[in-house]
């Protein structure tokens, strides 16, 4: 009777043993799944970020391209005021100068 108690207790453990085994691998399999399916989502998104950066350095490039034509437009535009003042000013001096006169 002690030995086939023994017996039974070894058969028990050992296959709680391979139980325990199997779990544990099928919990790392599935651990590995999901870190991979975790590592992909993050490289896709890596990805999209990556090609919305070229995007927004493409907008860059030509808001930059943009202000600096509006840089030469407002040259001219102040230089062309500058010299309609001075056309003003040569008005009112002659006004004045005929009304002195």
């Amino acid at each position: 009777m002690v030995q086939a108690s023994l017996i039974i207790s070894g058969i028990a453990c050992i296959s709680s043993l391979i139980f325990g085994i199997l779990t544990a691998a099928s919990r790392f399999r599935k651990t590995s799944r999901d870190e991979s399916s975790s590592l992909t989502t993050v490289i896709v998104k890596l990805e999209n970020i990556g090609c919305d950066i070229i995007e927004i350095k493409g907008d860059i490039s030509y808001i930059k391209s943009e202000v600096n034509k509006l840089r030469e437009r407002v040259v001219k535009v102040e230089e062309s005021a500058k010299q309609a003042h001075k056309r003003i000013d040569e008005v009112i001096r002659q006004l004045n100068y005929e009304k002195d006169n």
